[in-house]
């Protein structure tokens, strides 16, 4: 195994990039804020009727926050409940 040495300089660069890295791709697995959708934005967006949300939200397929009369998803929630019902291809 061949020994590499650095100058203080170029550890003190190399570390600063790799903080920067890491601070990046923390940023981007943790978003700092949740983006929620209105009702009739989760319909256009999936292409549903009310009937069809309603039924999906009584059976416990998405999750929803309700103000007063308002209901509202999380775009995360939306986006695992479509990873939950996820099928891989039959083909071979």
């Amino acid at each position: 195994m061949e020994a590499i040495i650095l100058s203080k300089d170029q550890f003190d660069g190399l570390m600063f990039k790799v903080n920067e890295i890491s601070e990046k791709l923390n940023s981007k697995n943790n978003p700092k804020q949740d983006v929620f959708l209105d009702n009739e934005e989760f319909l256009k967006m999936m292409k549903i009727s009310r009937r069809t949300a309603q039924t999906w939200r009584d059976e416990g397929k998405i999750s929803f926050s309700q103000v007063g009369n308002k209901i509202y998803y999380k775009l995360s929630d939306v986006e695992k409940t479509l990873q939950n019902y996820y099928n891989k291809s039959f083909a071979k």
